[in-house]
């Protein structure tokens, strides 16, 4: 179990840089226009999304062969751990930047 929180905490760190560092959106529309432009090369999903939004977000990421990473915290814990005081539901990356976010996901899937 400590082996899964430290995943958690890592990927909140690498959240982090991405957001000093590298280029992101945060919200569904910014999220579904960079899958429609297949500019997004990550989308990161809080696990409370609704259903038919999330369907509709992981169809657009099959279509313009995006990353899909599904956050294990709430919408208010994306949000902290983007650095922000308010609830993110859904962030696309666009440039990691320093950070190494994309290769680290992929090695997980």
């Amino acid at each position: 179990m400590a082996k899964r929180k430290r995943g958690g905490e890592n990927i909140n760190a690498r959240l982090a840089l991405v957001t000093k560092s590298g280029k992101y959106n945060l919200g569904i529309n910014e999220t579904l226009h960079n899958l429609r432009t297949a500019k997004a090369k990550l989308v990161i999903i809080a696990n409370n999304l609704p259903p038919m939004r999330r369907s509709e977000i992981e169809y657009y990421a099959m279509l313009s062969k995006t990353l899909v990473h599904l956050y294990d915290g709430n919408n208010v814990d994306l949000g902290t751990a983007c650095g922000k005081l308010f609830p993110v539901s859904v962030m696309s990356v666009t440039e990691a930047g320093d950070s190494d976010i994309i290769r680290s996901i992929k090695m997980r899937a």
